[in-house]
């Protein structure tokens, strides 16, 4: 075998390796996606804004989500957001306010709790939705997925995902904006059984640079399969989401 034949043969079994390990780092990120969470769920969740001087507002969200990139979430409390309901579409969502009576658009960086979680962290929809995997590390206890944006839509350009190698959930991301700046981390917490074949973090607890001392934990409970017309993910659905809470 001549030193041209190696050469050509040790390139190519090079891009094999480094192609077999981009596809394994996608399948770890699908993976993610469905053991944090059935495709299609129903699931109560709870969010707590903690500021600098130990104050605390909470908010009691019902949610629905189906498919990739469909998710609604009604409140439930405080009296003063009771009723109000968010809608996302892929890259597209609204808000509902009863006494408004329309539906308005809303962006994914803005929130509508006001708390460091955004939009698309209470409207979250399947990373393999959003995000590319550009790198893979495999790391002692975890593999390292760094996450590159399909679209300039989406609220964060990318992240870095540490996920257990065992459980195959993610402990910690780290969001960034495109100017690489660091915006906030994301803690995943308190593995939970759920039934139903469903074990993931009841506890997210997020920190931004942007926001010194402050804090917001999203708490998950009765997160369970269901089946969902598509009919009930539009806008004219909207004022009758309080009608499939059982």
């Amino acid at each position: 075998m001549t030193i041209r034949t190696l050469l050509l043969t040790g390139l190519l079994t090079f891009g094999v390796a480094v192609q077999a390990v981009a596809l394994d780092g996608t399948k770890i990120l699908e993976k993610v996606d469905r053991n944090l969470e059935p495709e299609t769920y129903e699931a109560y969740r709870q969010l707590i804004d903690v500021q600098p001087d130990g104050s605390k507002k909470e908010y009691v969200l019902y949610t629905l989500k189906k498919g990739r990139d469909k998710v609604i979430a009604l409140f439930l409390s405080p009296p003063s957001d009771k009723g109000r309901v968010t809608l996302r579409l892929g890259d597209n969502m609204w808000l509902y306010i009863p006494d408004v009576g329309k539906p308005v658009r809303i962006t994914s960086l803005q929130s509508v709790t006001g708390s460091i979680f955004n939009n698309a962290d209470i409207l979250r929809i399947d990373y393999t939705a959003e995000y590319n995997v550009a790198a893979t590390e495999e790391q002692a206890d975890a593999y390292l997925l760094s996450l590159k944006a399909k679209t300039n839509e989406v609220a964060y350009d990318s992240l870095k995902m540490w996920v257990d190698k065992k459980a195959l959930l993610p402990t910690t991301i780290e969001a960034y904006a495109a100017s690489g700046m660091l915006l906030k981390t994301l803690h995943f917490k308190s593995v939970k059984d759920f039934g139903g074949g469903i074990k993931r973090p009841a506890t997210l607890e997020t920190d931004s640079p942007l926001y010194k001392g402050y804090k917001s934990v999203m708490l998950w409970s009765g997160l369970k399969k269901g089946t969902f017309s598509d009919s009930i993910f539009t806008l004219n659905y909207l004022p009758r989401i309080q009608e499939l809470r059982k």
